[in-house]
């Protein structure tokens, strides 16, 4: 297992879940390869999104298919915002853009999670590497991140 996909799965046992880390032999950096490698739908993909507010950065975990509005999401938090270049999410969140999963970050860092998600049983996050993810439920996301949830669409 890569380095930063074994760093999630250490963050989730030291936090109490049980939930598995697994690696996939192809690419799931986008939303439909992650969902073809893993067999579900892409609504089913918790797609993390960094934004830059001013210097800090703002996480949105979102339902795969589902855009972000900036402007609705920025008045939600009534502050501006910008979409966040890759060195700026390797450097808040420690993990490179397409493997940013939605825990275990280098800097504590604001959550939004998008309420699409609670559409389903069971969805699919990042954990790390564009290879590794894991399967979780939207209430363990949000016993995780301990985000907001909103509508971001």
């Amino acid at each position: 297992m890569k380095e930063s996909a074994k760093q999630v799965q250490l963050y989730l046992q030291q936090q109490g879940f049980t939930n598995e880390v697994v690696e996939l032999p192809s690419s799931t950096r986008t939303v439909q390869e992650a969902a073809e490698a893993i067999g579900c739908h892409e609504a089913q993909i918790a797609k993390s999104i960094v934004f830059d507010i001013g210097g800090r950065a703002l996480l949105i975990v979102a339902s795969g298919p589902n855009r972000v509005s900036e402007e609705r999401v920025a008045t939600f938090i009534k502050a501006p915002l910008a979409k966040a270049n890759a060195a700026f999410v390797r450097e808040h969140t420690g993990y490179a853009i397409g493997g940013v999963p939605p825990v275990a970050h280098k800097y504590p860092l604001r959550i939004l999670i998008d309420e699409d998600l609670w559409k389903y049983e069971t969805i699919w996050a990042a954990a790390g590497h564009p290879m590794a993810v894991f399967q979780l439920t939207p209430d363990e996301l949000l016993q995780m991140t301990k985000g907001e949830v909103t509508k971001i669409k």
